[in-house]
């Protein structure tokens, strides 16, 4: 009976984290923005230069081209910079493709629909006229630049009709996702430049593409991550503090913008018509005429790999978030990688990582199943109670709870170790979920993309209670299968109406993972298994 009201409460708590999915239980709620524009900090400071004879420097760059987009060319990805803002129009990964098709082109990280690129410069206040519109020159000697032997900076510059200049420069490594970039501001007009400088980030969001995990715009300020769901943008968008980085980021890629220095300021989000827009924003600058500041920056696009940030060292490894219990999520993502080390095949390797967490909670398992088992043994004398006293439900209560002293059974004995493997199954499902490693990886037969639900071969047309691509569930249907074989070894329920809810549970289980992702599943499945063989195991024991 009470594995019973366990199972149903397994469920709906189930059913309640898929609905709750990417909410994020720390977002912060305060609605308060900043009304002034924060001076320039001392950390901040360390991040300029200004000219030590108060003049412009001479630029030491080649002399700049006629303006043209540039394609540069790594060995990880494909960049093309527009002349018009000098910011990134398209972003192609080299090592990624959109689709698990062989002949899918390379990931596009810059949306064909965004109208304008990513990393454009702006001013809060205005003061740089022209800036929104401006066409840069640069120094590419060619409009294809290759990014083999070591690291190669290019410049963009613009000048706006009152003197002052904008110089962007990136600089590229052939060997990871970070860019290098500077921007020089300097102030050849007659008048003081007092203004606040911002870095934006720009993409394409919409509502229907929301699911289990966060999608949109995340900071990490005040030491806190904070993501933040476009829908409470209407409430606040304007974060302040020490910015350690802040991105736009979906399931398995991040686009980011890294202060050199953390800095005390602000990010500012947009978002209209689907378009989305995350500004990091510099504190005020005061330029005198015949001065320039510089600003450096990080720049970080690419797969949102918990391995390759944390590899990077430089903060960014935070943007991988699994959820309540990341704590459980991160070291069960180090094992599956490591598993995959020796035996390159994330299927299997999510094999061994059931059954290295089966064997961890073993000794909680066994008590549970023996607990069950005692309570299999009274369910005889239960029911003559039930039988006797069946217009009485206190006598009941009193002669059950009589009868569990006699025999010295704990009813709760079989429920309390299964509740432990709770946080394990919600940490597994998050990071099953969303690990880039499981993207488009392989495990065997029609199971050919872990990261997706299973699906044997095309349906053309729509099933109930699933999701697009239509198909057989194969793997989810013997799931469901295992956990309708978990339920008749388990105690039958002395009330009747437990005994008809808990005859639908294996449906309503596999209702619930037909579209989650195959990797997902095969944890379940493989836990089933296991279970059901050390019930058994332990049942026989018993007797």
């Amino acid at each position: 009976m009470e594995q019973g009201r366990l199972l149903i409460a397994i469920a709906l708590s189930i059913v309640v984290f898929v609905i709750w999915g990417y909410l994020d239980p720390n977002r912060p709620q305060d609605s308060t923005v900043p009304k002034e524009v924060p001076t320039m900090s001392e950390k901040s400071q360390a991040r300029t230069v200004q000219s030590p004879s108060g003049g412009i420097q001479e630029n030491p760059l080649p002399a700049y081209q006629k303006s043209k987009n540039i394609v540069v060319n790594t060995p990880l990805y494909t960049v093309v910079i527009a002349d018009k803002g000098a910011v990134f129009k398209n972003f192609q990964l080299k090592k990624y493709r959109e689709t698990i098709s062989p002949d899918s082109p390379k990931k596009e990280l810059i949306p064909k629909t965004l109208p304008y690129g990513t990393l454009n410069l702006s001013f809060l206040e205005n003061s740089v006229s022209g800036l929104n519109e401006a066409v840069f020159l640069s120094t590419a000697s060619s409009e294809n630049v290759d990014i083999s032997g070591g690291a190669q900076s290019i410049s963009f510059m613009w000048t706006s009709s009152s003197g002052v200049v904008i110089e962007k420069q990136y600089t590229f490594n052939p060997d990871t996702y970070v860019i290098d970039m500077n921007v020089v501001v300097k102030n050849g007009s007659a008048g003081l430049l007092k203004d606040s400088l911002a870095l934006s980030l720009s993409g394409v969001h919409s509502d229907a593409n929301a699911s289990f995990v966060f999608e949109g715009p995340s900071a990490y300020v005040n030491n806190k991550l904070e993501q933040i769901a476009v829908a409470d943008l209407e409430k606040k968008n304007v974060y302040q503090g020490k910015i350690d980085w802040t991105c736009i980021e979906d399931r398995y890629f991040v686009s980011s913008i890294l202060p050199a220095i953390p800095v005390n300021s602000f990010i500012k989000i947009s978002y209209a018509n689907g378009l989305l827009e995350n500004s990091f924003v510099e504190p005020e600058i005061n330029l005198p005429p015949g001065t320039q500041q510089n600003f450096q920056y990080k720049i970080y696009i690419g797969p949102k790999s918990f391995t390759i940030l944390s590899d990077l060292a430089i903060g960014l490894e935070k943007v991988v978030y699994f959820g309540f219990f990341d704590f459980l999520a991160k070291p069960c993502l180090w094992l599956l990688n490591f598993l995959y080390g020796f035996i390159p095949n994330y299927g299997v390797a999510i094999i061994l990582l059931t059954l290295i967490i089966k064997a961890v909670l073993w000794p909680l398992g066994n008590k549970s199943y023996k607990s069950m088992s005692e309570m299999k043994k009274i369910q005889p004398l239960m029911m003559q109670i039930r039988e006797k006293y069946k217009n009485d439900k206190k006598k009941i209560n009193e002669e059950t709870m009589a009868l569990y002293r006699t025999y010295k059974v704990n009813p709760l004995g079989g429920c309390l170790p299964m509740l432990v493997q709770i946080p394990v199954f919600f940490a597994l499902y998050q990071m099953l979920y969303n690990a880039i490693e499981l993207r488009h990886a392989p495990f065997l037969l029609w199971i050919t993309d872990l990261s997706a639900p299973d699906r044997l071969f095309n349906i053309p047309y729509a099933i109930p209670f699933m999701e697009a691509p239509y198909g057989i569930p194969v793997l989810t249907i013997i799931m469901g299968a295992t956990m309708f074989i978990q339920q008749k070894m388990a105690p039958p329920m002395g009330d009747p109406m437990q005994a008809k809810i808990m005859m639908f549970m294996p449906i309503v289980f596999t209702v619930i993972f037909i579209n989650f992702s195959a990797g997902l599943v095969l944890y379940w499945l493989i836990n089933n298994i296991v279970s059901i063989g050390q019930q058994y195991y332990v049942q026989k024991k018993s007797l």
